[in-house]
């Protein structure tokens, strides 16, 4: 008979022991210390589940898997600060069109800001309009677009951003909008139109997959959510396989250079360095603008 194994190593099928129980394997971290722990420590908190230490020592500083401090306090700030961007914009543009609040297509800020890759790449005479790839994840057509698109970033946000901090939910929503734009630019036809916050959004969503697979949450439900969405993405004409695909596949690899992956039947990785956090992120950044810059070469 074999003495149980310590804390920190894998148990048999691949998985740390409950730092308080050596003899239970688990695939759940504590969202704040990051320590295994098994389904009798797991104390529900408002993102993922916390251990009983972290608990009782709730005024305690501590940080997230990712390394984003943890408050009770802490407000998603720039998640309301995104909705209200998109919805000032809608409201200029419906303001802005002749054809009314619900044809906000017609207004002269749509015009200039839409995503048509020729456009981007050499102007309306008067030079490259590359901003196009960012402004055109703040425009909707119509309210339709516009609320669907809002009602994702309420309910995805909130959670996202207190788990990975306001810097890190920043970059995954600006670097997955600008993939799903690269993905357009660099893929589609050159006078095709695109405008939406939907491949941010699905950015989210793969961003949100990662860190509940890092968690070890339930990540059924939002699988079918994931799932239902994407079929809704190539059953219906009109809507931006490129973007919606380019987001998502940006946001999870961004998601992964923040916290690693957890492989099945193997531990969750430990705590990746911010340094480290920082390079992927701009490694990331580097890739989608030397593609842009391809692309421009090429129109």
């Amino acid at each position: 008979m074999t003495a149980p194994t310590p804390f920190g190593d894998v148990g048999p099928h691949g998985l740390p022991y409950c730092y308080r129980h050596p003899l239970r394997e688990t695939g759940v971290r504590c969202v704040r210390c990051d320590r295994p722990i098994c389904p009798d420590c797991m104390r529900p908190g408002s993102v993922g589940f916390m251990c009983p230490d972290d608990v009782k020592a709730g005024r305690i500083v501590t940080r997230t898997s990712v390394g984003a401090p943890v408050s009770r306090a802490t407000q998603p700030y720039v998640t309301f600060a995104l909705i209200g961007m998109n919805v000032a914009v809608y409201l200029i543009t419906a303001v802005q069109s002749p054809r009314g609040f619900t044809e906000n297509q017609a207004a002269r800020l749509f015009a200039n800001w839409v995503l048509q890759p020729y456009a981007a790449a050499h102007g309306n005479g008067g030079g490259q309009e590359l901003y196009r790839l960012i402004t055109s994840g703040f425009l909707h057509l119509g309210p339709t677009h516009l609320v669907l698109n809002m009602l994702a970033l309420y309910f995805l946000g909130p959670p996202l951003e207190r788990l990975l901090g306001w810097w890190r939910f920043t970059a995954v929503y600006g670097l997955a909008l600008l993939g799903g734009s690269a993905a357009v630019y660099v893929f589609d036809t050159r006078y095709v139109a695109v405008a939406g916050a939907s491949g941010a959004i699905y950015g989210l969503f793969a961003a949100a997959l990662i860190m509940a697979r890092r968690l070890g949450a339930d990540m059924r439900s939002l699988a079918i959510v994931i799932v239902a969405n994407f079929a809704f993405t190539f059953a219906i004409s009109g809507v931006s396989k490129l973007g919606h695909v380019g987001g998502f596949v940006v946001g999870a690899i961004v998601a992964i250079a923040l916290s690693g992956i957890a492989l099945p039947g193997k531990p969750a990785p430990g705590r990746i360095p911010v340094a480290i956090q920082a390079s992927a992120l701009g490694g990331v950044l580097v890739v989608l603008l030397v593609a842009i810059t391809l692309r421009t070469a090429a129109l």
